[in-house]
């Protein structure tokens, strides 16, 4: 019996909300960040994107300048990139800078 069978590529996964998701809407399930391509009805199932380069929101003001390279994480409760590592989830590396009056920081979703 194989110890592993192929399911599909990865770069999105199946997900069923029990309320609506928007397109663009960022879900967390446990350690695992996605984002929504496409509105998701409730109770309908819908994919997530878990890999690819987003732009996502982030909180503007002095010190929230963001640095490519850096290591970027979901802020469930603000709703917000931070690069704030604990009581957050990982989304992956900026791959562009984002400056303190940029209210969005580009990044690559690895996790």
């Amino acid at each position: 019996m194989a110890q592993a069978t192929f399911v599909q590529e990865g770069q999105s996964i199946d997900y069923t909300p029990s309320a609506v998701v928007a397109s663009g809407d960022v879900v967390v399930q446990g350690e695992l960040v996605g984002v929504a391509k496409q509105p998701i009805a409730a109770n309908a199932l819908g994919a997530l994107a878990v890999a690819g380069v987003f732009d996502f929101a982030k909180a503007t003001g002095g010190g929230t300048a963001i640095t490519a390279g850096a290591n970027v994480y979901w802020d469930d409760g603000g709703n917000v990139a931070t690069t704030t590592a604990s009581g957050n989830k990982l989304i992956g590396k900026v791959i562009a800078a984002a400056g303190d009056d940029d209210a969005t920081v580009r990044a690559r979703m690895s996790q």
